[in-house]
């Protein structure tokens, strides 16, 4: 029997890259390899995502291997299966402590308690405070590694909403995993992203991603000037160094009907939260949940061509409950709407193209290359 999280905020944390594997599986191979890991970790490849285990031949030490520390580093989600001797071993702990680094940096952890209950693992009780005594007194000369590794532990604080058969429980990772992997795709662009990347990044200076406070910026300009091109770029380049992010596009045109908005706040906690399992029954039980459930998340919001400030209450109604971090985008005809939810907010505005990009654009459309042939330019002086 395995036992999952209550709380998707709480267990979950999102990637910073996407790297050379999809999930990294940290267990004690003498508890779970030829058992649960071993499934799991069939079920994941069957479904087609590169995942890392470690080889049980692989000579171990007392230091976490190079390999290992380069496959959580590139790894997109880390799996961390607790078991009874799980922390027993100082290989596990050593990983788990990496682990928790990349967190810190935005990778997403999934925790899953084989046979164990979760308060063991944050109280160190049974199995696992056994162990941790084993390894005060190995390391009596090297106390503060022990610690960093209760410090570790400490981090996992979870109830559970019960126990499933295995094979339930792997379909339910499967499904993270996969709703995981969707929600990294990046973004389609633009055929010709001419003078894009300059953009985005003024956008991402106001941005300040490495502050710890709460940050709107408006995009604003005329329509078809690439305000939704440049929240692209930008949203592909930033969005994994949050817990969740979400890009409603084309609010505007998209927010008619009560129907339609129920269907975007779906979309944004589906987005955020890894799950296409939630449900808004009314637009205002939406807003509520939206808060209930991404408060304590740091999120990253882009909503793309609004123009009442009604279209921005359906979602935020203000700033004040977003979690320290968060980042909001919005992109605009209209200056005076970037004025509301409370948050003055820093604007960029989007001009057009000098004359040397302008050209170059046209020319990639109309010939498929950055300058048009002689008799086409003149037309163009």
């Amino acid at each position: 029997m395995a036992a999952f999280p209550t709380n998707e905020g709480d267990s979950f944390s999102s990637s910073t890259h996407r790297g050379d594997y999809d999930v990294f599986l940290s267990f004690r191979g003498e508890d779970t390899r030829h058992g649960f890991t071993g499934y799991l970790y069939q079920a994941l490849c069957d479904e087609g995502f590169k995942t890392f285990i470690d080889n049980k031949d692989l000579q171990r030490g007392e230091e976490t291997s190079a390999e290992l520390i380069k496959a959580i580093k590139s790894s997109m989600i880390s799996i961390i299966i607790f078991s009874q001797n799980y922390a027993f071993s100082t290989w596990c702990l050593e990983e788990l402590t990496k682990i928790l680094e990349c967190k810190k940096n935005g990778q997403k952890v999934l925790p899953v308690y084989y046979k164990v209950d979760p308060s063991e693992v944050h109280k160190q009780e049974g199995s696992f405070g056994l162990a941790l005594t084993t390894h005060e007194k190995k390391f009596e000369n090297n106390i503060e590694k022990v610690l960093r590794w209760k410090l570790v532990l400490l981090c996992f604080l979870y109830s559970t909403i019960g126990s499933f058969p295995e094979y339930q429980f792997i379909q339910g990772i499967i499904r993270v995993v996969s709703s995981t992997k969707l929600n990294r795709t990046k973004l389609f662009v633009a055929k010709y992203p001419i003078g894009v990347d300059s953009r985005a990044e003024f956008v991402e200076i106001l941005l300040d991603i490495k502050s710890n406070e709460v940050r709107v910026v408006g995009i604003h300009g005329l329509g078809g000037i690439g305000k939704t091109t440049i929240a692209k770029v930008v949203y592909n380049r930033v969005a994994d160094q949050f817990e969740g992010s979400s890009f409603l596009m084309n609010i505007r045109e998209n927010s008619g009907t009560d129907c339609s908005i129920i269907k975007l706040q779906e979309q944004l906690l589906s987005e955020i939260l890894g799950s296409t399992e939630f449900k808004v029954h009314s637009t205002s039980k939406g807003i509520n949940v939206i808060k209930e459930r991404l408060s304590c998340k740091k999120i990253f919001l882009i909503l793309d061509d609004v123009d009442k400030l009604g279209q921005i209450e359906n979602f935020l109604e203000k700033c004040d409950w977003l979690a320290n971090g968060s980042r909001v985008i919005k992109t605009t005809r209209d200056k005076h709407v970037l004025t509301t939810l409370g948050n003055d907010p820093l604007i960029y505005k989007v001009v057009q193209l000098d004359r040397h990009k302008a050209l170059q654009l046209f020319s990639m459309h109309a010939f498929n290359k950055d300058k048009p042939e002689a008799n086409y330019l003149l037309l163009t002086t």
